[in-house]
């Protein structure tokens, strides 16, 4: 009798994803679509992203409303609608939902600059705005000579850099460019190297002048492609170019849009912040309770030069930001002197914001690692080569990131950074300091084991706060606060650093920064508070606190200044609101704790609550407060 194979986890993943479709309930089950897109392969993915968008958003809106939703609008010079079903698959990858608005053919010069185009009027908070060579090579003439090229690049650039700018005035969404692929059935017609060599020099410079608008624009980003055509990616396909006007090929822009999905979920809050690691054939070769020291390979031989490599990037991310962690099946001690001692290995001790090495089940192991840190796991990424570890992690924490790495170390790496858990619009001073922070923030955790009580501890913590207008230097850090803190956030509002600084200059508001430290060093700038004056009251639009400095009294001391602030300038009321998210539960009854009352409000799912200046809290006794308040008022 003939033998069944069993059915592979691709195949089970797509008759999955065609029941869910057919049924009529892919909105419901929309909650299971990352682990079903990540066993599908790249090719597939399209596919996938097809069934997916025949859902209305607002349909799974209703069935989950938490689902985090960004608002895409797509323009360009060719044809676009070959992007949609990547992106609508990136989006889900990641339990993201995305509202699309898509030009028409040709028209991002009239979509960019006009106000009424469909990116305005639809409130799009990701724009993408796709270049490709035809932008260029409709504008020379023929037959067309280097120079002609030139001044077409001169031409083009000039307009892009006005669009963008334009663009800037009216919206402070995130812009988002790219740079220009040179397919060789261009360079090809020139007959001479000579004229190629001018032709790429004239290129490569054009896109150079792209990718530094980056850097004069703050809510521009542009994606180098470079890096993807380096790949092997085919930069376009001369049929549809010709005949559909696509000038960009499907597996380019299913590429694109794996970058746009990183970004998107960015730009919702989504970043990962731990990269936890098995050490046991993920971080060296071996056993080290079996081999020892001498026997694990780390670095040397083609197997240990891999390992390496995998070494070295982890501490690559670490310098920007990304906090270490081991968890490890292994006796402690000789983890340690492993990770103190061995000559070659790359990664050390005080690389790790912590190092857990044992015998029990890693996903409590993870747990503890993410209280002793005072994260949510959901921010963890946990890399390890065991399919049984990483099978239990997936099931008993559905929130973390888990990438199975195999038995070939030179795949590490890509398995690693493919999926850019860790991007960012900028790395600041304070994601560099992040690292050292967090170590501190062990110590505080060992140090509280020597006291009998909270207040005890808090006293000898020596608590140090400053609440002062935002710096201009400060903008990106803040920011980044409002795009990546769930759990202590008032109203969970994204704004870019553009939104920001607008918000700062506006004479009727204040954004004012919160920078923390204690006796074991400095915290850096941990949360904010957007505030603005409407008549005799002054609103709270905002109030942000990072999760490592929860339970230290910051927070009331921070409301007992404003609150102090807002009385001697004259206030009659702080007004402040709190929107439930399914993360910020724990901040429901903060203004109620501190002498707000619950009040009516506008319609919808936000409490408001107000406080009427008459009875203030007080700054905690085990907090020194130093304020610098803006020419004296609120």
């Amino acid at each position: 009798m003939p033998t069944t194979e069993p059915p592979s986890a691709q195949g089970e993943a797509e008759d999955r994803l065609r029941h869910l479709h057919r049924s009529g309930v892919l909105a419901q089950g929309y909650p299971s679509l990352p682990s079903l897109l990540e066993a599908l392969p790249e090719s597939r993915l399209s596919w996938a992203g097809q069934l997916i968008g025949r859902v209305d958003p607002d349909d799974v809106l209703k069935q989950h409303p938490d689902t985090p939703v960004l608002t895409v609008g797509i323009t360009g010079h060719g044809t676009l609608a070959e992007l949609v079903p990547s992106l609508t698959a990136e989006f889900a990858r990641h339990g993201l939902l995305m509202r699309r608005s898509i030009g028409d053919f040709g028209q991002y010069v009239n979509d960019l600059s006009t106000p009424d185009s469909h990116l305005y009027a639809r409130g799009s908070q990701l724009v993408l705005c796709l270049l490709d060579p035809m932008v260029v090579f409709d504008e020379v003439p023929v037959p067309w000579s280097v120079e002609d090229v030139e001044k077409a690049l001169e031409e083009k650039l000039r307009l892009i850099g006005w669009l963008v700018g334009r663009f800037a005035e009216h919206r402070q969404a995130t812009l988002v460019l790219n740079t220009l692929p040179l397919p060789r059935r261009f360079s090809a017609q020139l007959v001479d190297h000579r004229s190629r060599a001018r032709l790429g020099v004239a290129w490569r410079s054009a896109n150079v002048a792209l990718l530094r608008l980056a850097d004069q624009h703050a809510n521009l980003v542009v994606l180098d492609l470079d890096p993807l055509l380096a790949e092997g990616v085919a930069a376009d396909d001369i049929r549809l170019s010709m005949y559909a006007k696509a000038h960009l090929a499907p597996a380019l822009l299913a590429r694109y849009a794996r970058e746009i999905g990183h970004l998107a979920r960015h730009l919702l809050g989504r970043t990962k912040k731990v990269l936890a690691l098995d050490l046991d054939g993920t971080l060296w070769g071996g056993v080290l309770g079996e081999d020892g020291p001498e026997g694990v390979e780390v670095a040397g031989g083609y197997r240990g030069d891999a390992f390496q490599a995998f070494q070295r990037a982890a501490k690559q991310l670490a310098a920007q930001g990304v906090l270490l962690a081991a968890v490890s099946k292994n006796d402690v001690e000789p983890v340690r002197a492993m990770l103190s001692n061995h000559p070659d290995l790359t990664l050390r001790e005080g690389d790790f914001v912590r190092v857990t090495a044992n015998w029990e089940p890693k996903p409590g192991n993870l747990r503890e690692t993410a209280e002793a840190l005072n994260l949510g796991v959901d921010s963890f990424v946990f890399v390890d080569d065991s399919p049984y570890e990483c099978g239990m992690v997936r099931r008993e924490l559905p929130e973390v990131a888990v990438l199975a790495v195999n038995d070939d170390p030179a795949l590490h790496l890509e398995r690693l950074l493919r999926d850019g858990w860790f991007d960012v619009r900028d790395v600041t001073v304070d994601d560099r300091a992040r690292p050292a922070r967090y170590r501190d923030e062990v110590a505080r955790g060992d140090f509280l084991r020597d006291f009998d009580s909270i207040e005890d501890y808090l006293r000898e913590l020596g608590v140090r706060v400053t609440l002062a207008p935002a710096a201009s230097a400060e903008i990106g850090r803040i920011s980044q606060i409002t795009l990546r803190t769930n759990q202590f956030n008032l109203t969970t509002t994204r704004l870019q650093p553009a939104e920001v600084r607008t918000y700062a200059e506006d004479p009727a508001r204040r954004v004012f920064a919160i920078r923390s430290s204690d006796r074991f060093g400095d915290n850096g700038l941990v949360g904010a508070m957007f505030t603005r004056r409407e008549a005799d009251d002054v609103q709270i639009d905002n109030f942000l606190l990072s999760c490592r400095v929860f339970g230290r009294g910051i927070e009331q001391a921070c409301l007992a200044a404003l609150l102090r602030q807002a009385r001697d300038g004259g206030a009659n009321a702080v007004i402040g609101s709190y929107r439930p998210t399914a993360k910020n539960a724990g901040v429901k009854d903060l203004y109620s704790r501190y002498g707000f009352q619950r009040v009516a409000g506008p319609e919808g799912d936000t409490a408001w609550f107000r406080h009427d200046l008459t009875v203030l809290p007080a700054v905690p006794e085990y907090v020194l407060l130093t304020e610098t308040p803006e020419d004296g008022a609120l």
